[in-house]
């Protein structure tokens, strides 16, 4: 039964990587239809911080650092408490979501069914949504939070939008780029997640002979290394923004271009919430949950014994990875390309 409330101040708790919260938006903005009197608040950390800040659904924003968290976490908690939220909604499942959920004081806080809970999350929120174990894609987990309200769980919308200084920064970002392109996501914090810079150079070769696309490289300062090999390789002609744009910047990119690939990374999920056709690349970890929302034909499953294996990094070579054939993204990116503009 749906629990009834008119909460005047509703926290939300999802502190994760980008893609986690990316997914959340949607639920963010039918909270705000929802309920719309309410104030709306997010704790976040600081890598997911570009997409709640100025979110139109998001009123404020809760920061806490855990590089500092001996030095930080006690204030944040208090803060939080000194805020008199009425409802709580707990997205992330673990210990420490569960004690900042407690400790906000809020007489109602929401939370994920105990069978569904990691690191004894349960414990410390009062009402639960039913159990779906992990059948279920992420984001649609996020929006039984809203059935749970009573609310309908559609329509799943994201609604990012760039300031003026934001859009010139990416039409500099652009310059040397012509007006149809593909891009390309270099890598993935989890080194088992990322392909090759060979799989890298063959899909700009074959976006930029069979269908007349320019190319655009975008990932972190960290994939800087894996970027510059892949342009090493013969033949391979990109414009390299790896590393050189703030995240609200590789928003605007991703959301002008004709199609994306990469692997399972938080800027797949970003790609969906911009509407750009997204092929994903998958091995170590599995598209049944966390997949591209709506993108479910144009994903690429490797193959091996051990896949998937959920390891942050691979013993043997990510054989998953390699399994994937160039012509097999090709196809998928001219599936892409076919779809309606």
């Amino acid at each position: 039964m749906p629990l009834s409330l008119d909460p005047k101040k509703i926290l939300i708790v999802l502190h994760g990587s980008i893609g986690d919260v990316t997914r959340a938006l949607p639920l963010a903005t039918l909270l705000r239809s929802g309920f719309p009197r309410a104030r709306l608040a997010w704790a976040v950390e600081p890598p997911s911080l570009p997409l709640v800040q100025g979110y139109p659904a998001v009123d404020e924003v809760i920061l806490f650092d855990r590089r500092h968290w001996w030095v930080d976490f006690w204030p944040f908690l208090n803060k939080i408490r000194a805020k008199k939220f009425d409802l709580v909604v707990d997205l992330q499942r673990h210990l420490k979501s569960g004690l900042i959920s407690r400790w906000s004081g809020a007489p109602h806080r929401i939370g994920f069914n105990r069978r569904d809970c990691k690191e004894f999350n349960w414990l410390f929120n009062n009402h639960f949504i039913p159990a779906f174990g992990d059948d279920i894609s992420k984001l649609d987990h996020y929006l039984k939070f809203a059935e749970f309200l009573g609310l309908e769980p559609s329509p799943v919308e994201w609604n990012f939008k760039l300031s003026v200084d934001e859009e010139a920064a990416v039409d500099k970002h652009l310059a040397a780029v012509g007006p149809s392109f593909a891009v390309l996501f270099a890598g993935s914090r989890w080194e088992s997640k990322r392909w090759f810079p060979t799989q890298i150079a063959g899909c700009a070769r074959v976006i930029r002979e069979r269908h007349a696309l320019d190319v655009v490289l975008l990932g972190g300062k960290e994939e800087r290394k894996f970027s510059e090999e892949a342009l090493a390789e013969r033949g391979v002609q990109a414009v390299d923004l790896v590393g050189r744009t703030s995240l609200r910047e590789a928003i605007g990119v991703i959301a002008r271009a004709r199609v994306a690939v990469g692997p399972d990374t938080g800027l797949m999920h970003i790609a969906v919430a911009v509407g750009t056709p997204v092929v994903s690349l998958w091995g170590a970890t599995s598209p049944r949950r966390t997949g591209p929302y709506g993108f479910d034909d144009l994903v690429i499953q490797g193959r091996a014994p051990c896949a998937p294996c959920y390891q942050r990094r691979c013993a043997i070579g990510r054989i998953c990875m390699q399994s994937i054939a160039s012509e097999e993204i090709a196809g998928k990116i001219a599936l892409a390309l076919s779809r309606p503009a």
